[in-house]
């Protein structure tokens, strides 16, 4: 990614006049657009979403000017909520895992490979089991233990490590409810992975579960985390098509892959400032 490339994402009520401001804004402070995207939730009485990425010679020496400036040009006109990022600044992201494997791979390969561009700054789990595989990207590993009895306690150890220094935190089929103070203070968004058979094959099992019930469709569902578990503003979906032929083993195997798959589109978009949320959907630009 050029050094020279910024994002701007804007979000306000829809009005005439916002794509107009934002161009010619850019223009006249030397930034060239490359790539726009925007949507509007109703052509009356919407919620508009804007993302703009440009060129503009030496940045990091510009955005905060940008940043100032525009509010008092644009985003103050329009009541606008809006984000200046340089696209060489990848997000910090600390990962969650509990022991299953295939989510935490799938992340640390497509960062390494150069797929997937972000800084991971650590790997914490509630189990051991995983340490050689981050430790093998020459990623830190941190080992919390978590039960019923500790699990305050562990929570303000996470916290220690995360507020303030990560952007994104994602749980790669991390096994523990983050409580609601958690995500009130661990300071940045938080996304989460599960398996889509939700609310119908809660609990242990969801596959032995949905083979018995004879399902067809398997797949997940990447959302961010909210104190309403698995509720929150989904980004991304995908399934796969099953039949009675599939032992319960293969479905899991399956199911692994499509999570995998979805989670990293979720972090890499959300890495990429495309997804914006409005009440409990979201937009990807």
């Amino acid at each position: 990614m050029p050094r020279d490339i910024g994002r701007l994402t804007i979000q306000c009520a829809d009005q005439p006049g916002i794509v107009a401001a934002v161009a010619g804004f850019l223009a006249e402070h030397g930034a060239n657009i490359v790539e726009l995207g925007q949507f509007s939730t109703d052509s009356e009485n919407g919620e508009f979403f804007q993302r703009t990425v440009f060129h503009r010679e030496n940045l990091a020496d510009r955005l905060s000017e940008l940043d100032r400036d525009f509010e008092a040009e644009v985003g103050r006109r329009f009541g606008m909520s809006y984000t200046f990022t340089s696209a060489a600044s990848p997000k910090r992201v600390a990962i969650m895992v509990s022991k299953y494997d295939h989510c935490l791979l799938e992340l640390l390969w497509r960062n390494k490979s150069g797929d997937l561009d972000m800084d991971i700054t650590l790997v914490i789990s509630n189990h051991d089991d995983l340490r050689a595989d981050a430790e093998s990207f020459g990623v830190p590993f941190v080992h919390i233990p978590v039960s019923k009895a500790t699990k305050a306690a562990a929570e303000a150890e996470q916290l220690e490590l995360l507020t303030g220094k990560v952007d994104l935190v994602v749980m790669a089929r991390y096994m523990q409810i983050l409580s609601a103070d958690f995500l009130a203070n661990v300071g940045c968004p938080v996304i989460n992975i599960h398996h889509s058979f939700l609310p119908a094959f809660a609990g242990a099992g969801p596959y032995l579960k949905a083979k018995e019930r004879g399902v067809k469709l398997i797949g997940a569902t990447a959302h961010y985390a909210t104190a309403n578990l698995d509720e929150g503003p989904i980004i991304e979906q995908d399934v796969v098509r099953v039949s009675h032929r599939e032992s319960v083993g293969e479905l899991e195997r399956r199911g692994a892959e499509v999570e995998r798959s979805v989670l990293a589109r979720a972090v890499q978009w959300h890495c990429e400032d495309r997804v914006m949320t409005y009440r409990n959907s979201t937009t990807i630009l």
